[in-house]
């Protein structure tokens, strides 16, 4: 491995970081929230195929995470980090000039490929590559920052809507892309980080790894990602159909946020033990806090404060539990296709969830969470028992 002995980021650098993965974040997978009516409105494109539009964004990614390590590996991370931003700016630039559906996918499409380059686990990856077992606090850190991506980008796009319309906020939205990201990663990461030569990176990837906890970890941040995307997208419409009006509905989702970035610091302050804990944490959050909202109608506040304190941890887990039990070389060279199933299930979570939502009503889409919950928390479970098993789950 080649980290070229890189010295530890400031605190300041990782500050930048996750600055720069707000704005990463806020022009692609959380644009669509805010955008996507304006859009419809404007254009008369089904409602459905403009949300569709970040459903395809994601497979595209998913598509591309794994070469995304590899060439991490290859040629060190701060390259493509530096260029994702002009990616996402491309796409932005190309939506902003649509005037039918199908050049509007392909915006998506090369907002896409900008999210492979440049979200968590390209940045992961990077700094796994560049500082080994010493990336946790970073990791971290950036966790931490990064999580105030949506409570800062949907006002801000929301306040650029109204002030210049769709059309403008993005052109305005890909210049500061331009102008920010490219300059600051190459600023704040350092050079290096490759973990093996040509031909190792492509041929060698899965050499030394279990398969076994591979397919657990896979499993594990898949069904996290499926669970955060369906309240993501459908928390308000459920707590609707629960008998909540609109206005205590947004109130209530609104709760996730702060205690999701509350979490985040306590970990911080205590996470000194094996991540492992970590996701044991999370998982159960998750599930208790879904409990509380099926079958807790009085407790729905309460609920939902615990299930976005377990949620707020599953960013860090998604950095911190692949890096403690894997090598480093594999960690850079895995993490691109441990993304891939989570990805998927992302793209699709919205439509399997209208279904659902559709046919069985605000409790079958609970109960289906529940299930997905407390399959998730058996796996951690096993890889738990695996942890203390190498007698590893105390150190950090």
């Amino acid at each position: 491995m080649t980290s070229s002995a890189a010295r530890f980021p400031s605190n300041l650098a990782i500050i930048w970081l996750g600055v720069l993965q707000i704005l990463v974040w806020g022009g692609s997978f959380f644009l669509m929230a805010v955008m996507a009516a304006p859009i419809s409105r404007d254009t008369g494109w089904p409602s459905q195929w403009v949300y569709g539009a970040l459903s395809l964004s994601l497979m595209v990614a998913a598509l591309l995470a794994p070469l995304s390590s590899r060439l991490i590996a290859r040629y060190g991370g701060r390259p493509q980090l530096a260029a994702s931003g002009a990616v996402v700016a491309l796409g932005l630039l190309l939506m902003a000039a649509s005037h039918s559906l199908g050049w509007f996918l392909v915006a998506w499409a090369v907002i896409g490929v900008g999210m492979a380059m440049g979200l968590y686990e390209a940045l992961f990856a990077t700094l796994g590559a560049l500082y080994a077992d010493g990336a946790g606090r970073a990791i971290t850190g950036v966790t931490l920052i990064a999580g105030f991506a949506s409570t800062l980008s949907w006002p801000t796009v929301a306040l650029l809507i109204e002030q210049l319309g769709w059309r403008q906020a993005c052109v305005l939205y890909a210049v500061v892309l331009l102008l920010v990201v490219a300059p600051l990663y190459w600023k704040v990461l350092p050079p290096g980080g490759q973990v093996a030569g040509r031909k190792s990176a492509k041929g060698e990837e899965g050499v030394g790894v279990d398969r076994r906890l591979y397919l657990l970890l896979t499993s594990i941040f898949a069904i996290g990602a499926i669970i955060m995307t369906a309240i993501a997208v459908q928390l308000v419409s459920v707590l609707q159909g629960m008998g909540h009006s609109l206005t205590a509905a947004i109130g209530l989702a609104a709760m996730l946020g702060p205690s999701q970035v509350a979490s985040r610091v306590l970990q911080i302050l205590v996470g000194q033990r094996h991540p492992i804990w970590t996701a044991l944490a999370w998982t159960s959050l998750v599930l208790v806090g879904l409990l509380l909202v099926t079958f807790a109608p009085m407790a729905t506040a309460l609920g939902l404060l615990i299930f976005g304190c377990g949620n707020g941890l599953r960013a860090i887990v998604r950095g911190l539990l692949p890096l403690a039990m894997l090598p480093p070389a594999q960690y850079v060279l895995l993490m691109g296709r441990m993304s891939r199933p989570s990805l998927i299930g992302q793209a699709l979570t919205p439509l399997v969830g209208g279904y659902l939502f559709e046919h069985l009503g605000a409790y079958g889409v609970l109960y289906s969470l529940i299930g997905l919950a407390l399959v998730n928390l058996v796996l951690v479970v096993m890889v738990f028992r695996r942890v203390r098993g190498a007698g590893v789950a105390a150190r950090p």
